[in-house]
């Protein structure tokens, strides 16, 4: 028996007597690898949970780390609620898989209602991932860096002189305000969505679901999602508004905690926290789908639960951040927070990107 194993049982009793597994973020010192109890946050799926902390007053937050590899009940809390950091024991890998390089065209499929500003936010930022020569040039730090990152740190990594990743919006956009398949969704009926734009192999659809759908799993176990067609090689990536449903989970740090220190949110640089909240947790998905795009790309972890480029630094916006505190954000002249300057004078909050060669998450600001 291991010298570890009532020291397991103990942590896991505690869990199940406090109901631990509600809690944002649960962390205490032990020996070996570490898992960290909170919501799902796998690459296909994110769920934004960390609780803003004010840098001084709120800093008081419990952590506990725990490793529960000795108990049957392990796989279903790892699917329900567990993040498995990334080491240099257990890097963030590539599994010689495809990536996506070269020109991605994508496409969009707005389901439900969204105001003509909403829209522009959403669209702006697309277009902001690679800058056009046609395009004012975006001040640093910006979305074309963010995403330039991304190309730098992994699909560069596998060859030299390889095409340069830059997306493309198509001009094609569906949309559907009368709600044709209801206010709930199945995963299923996502996919449907997606394939009225009628995407090949590479391509992206991007569904956005309005704040009153509400879609299998969200607010639950993901903010997000993305994955791809096995028939076809198409790419999709769904992202819903969780203004009125959860914006406590999937648009933090715009809105406070369900769980944990109730500290003031901060603002949204768009004035909209669903909106706002979505464009971060698109950024997770489109960093996931262009460095692992069909599931044997690059990421740690097993394939149906893994880890990758952006989810594996969930809550980290800018340098200083800790789990529950976003970092050390500059703030316009409104007192907006963001990281990232878009095209037209838009500006947004992106997550950071895991950078597999230190092991560490990279910040713009």
């Amino acid at each position: 028996m291991s010298k570890y194993y009532f020291y397991d049982l103990a942590v896991l009793i505690l869990a199940l007597l406090f109901n631990i597994h509600k809690l944002v973020v649960l962390q205490i010192i032990h020996p070996r690898h570490t898992i960290l109890l909170g919501s799902l946050a796998s690459s296909h799926s994110i769920f934004s949970h960390m609780a803003p902390l004010n840098h001084i007053k709120c800093s008081l937050l419990v952590l506990f780390l725990v490793n529960l590899t000795h108990f049957g009940l392990a796989s279903r809390i790892r699917k329900l609620n567990e993040y498995i950091f990334p080491t240099l024991e257990n890097p963030l890998a590539y599994h010689n898989g495809e990536v996506l390089q070269g020109k991605i065209p994508v496409s969009i499929v707005w389901y439900g209602t969204f105001t003509p500003t909403q829209k522009y936010i959403l669209t702006n930022f697309i277009e902001s991932l690679t800058h056009d020569e046609n395009q004012q040039q975006q001040p640093c730090p910006s979305v074309s860096q963010w995403f330039d990152k991304i190309n730098q740190l992994y699909p560069s990594q596998l060859q030299k002189n390889c095409p340069t990743t830059h997306v493309h919006l198509e001009n094609k956009q569906i949309v559907d305000e009368n709600y044709s398949k209801g206010k709930y969704l199945t995963e299923d009926q996502i996919s449907q969505l997606a394939a009225l734009a009628e995407r090949k192999k590479g391509e992206i659809a991007i569904v956005f679901t309005a704040e009153d759908v509400a879609v299998e799993g969200f607010c639950m176990d993901h903010c997000a999602l993305h994955k791809s067609d096995p028939n076809t090689g198409a790419l999709l990536i769904w992202v819903g508004n969780s203004a009125t449903q959860c914006p406590g989970h999937c648009s933090w740090p715009f809105h406070q905690p369900v769980y944990g220190p109730m500290c003031p949110p901060l603002t949204a640089p768009n004035g909209d926290i669903g909106i706002d909240g979505m464009v971060i947790n698109l950024a997770h998905m489109i960093a996931g789908t262009i460095t692992n795009p069909f599931g044997n790309g690059f990421y740690q972890g097993t394939a149906e639960l893994p880890l990758e480029a952006s989810t594996a630094c969930p809550g980290a916006y800018a340098n200083g951040h800790f789990p529950g505190y976003a970092g050390n954000l500059p703030t316009d002249s409104s007192g907006a927070s963001y990281n990232a300057n878009g095209a037209n004078g838009q500006k947004y909050l992106l997550p950071a990107i895991f950078d597999p060669s230190t092991c560490s998450c990279t910040t713009m600001v």
